[in-house]
């Protein structure tokens, strides 16, 4: 293994976070990471967003259906995109990979939250002061971890074929 490949495999979703803040450093450093993803035709869509203001955080983690742990977290991140644009789900989704990523090497764990086509969308976006021609993506609650807990993942053995697929 590399230090990408560990990272990647040292990745976890967290919904459980301590109160500490987040280092501004870190937080730049994911953003700058997330603009860097690659984009179809590099149209680059997207807008994002940080709110660490708990009050904030708790009206969004009432909207989101399944985010109510976002009212703990230290920070939460948003990727939006123009909606107009064709890959805008494509390229909102390789930015949020990067962002997490990015997080992950500094200790900062994080969960992605679904935004696209999800009845909240609209209602963060408002909320959020986010023109109309951007639609939410993601939304990546993130902190130091708390606690942490590990999901079994399927064997590989049962995800991947070579040349062509054949049924066992």
């Amino acid at each position: 293994m590399n230090v990408v490949t560990t990272l990647i495999k040292s990745r976890h979703s967290v919904r459980k976070y301590k109160p500490d803040p987040l280092d501004e450093r870190a937080i730049q450093d994911a953003l700058e990471c997330a603009a860097l993803a690659p984009t179809a035709r590099n149209v680059q869509p997207w807008l994002f967003g940080v709110v660490r203001d708990k009050h904030v955080l708790k009206t969004i983690a009432g909207l989101a259906a399944n985010g109510p742990f976002i009212a703990d977290c230290a920070a939460c991140f948003f990727v939006f995109c123009e909606r107009k644009e064709l890959y805008y789900l494509e390229d909102g989704c390789a930015a949020t990979e990067n962002l997490i990523l990015a997080l992950q090497a500094y200790g900062i764990s994080s969960c992605w939250v679904a935004g696209d086509k999800k009845e909240y969308a609209e209602p963060v976006r408002k909320l959020l002061n986010v023109p109309e021609t951007y639609t939410l993506v993601s939304l990546v609650a993130a902190g130091i971890p708390a606690e942490v807990t590990i999901a079994p993942k399927k064997p590989l053995k049962k995800l991947v074929f070579f040349e062509q697929y054949k049924k066992e």
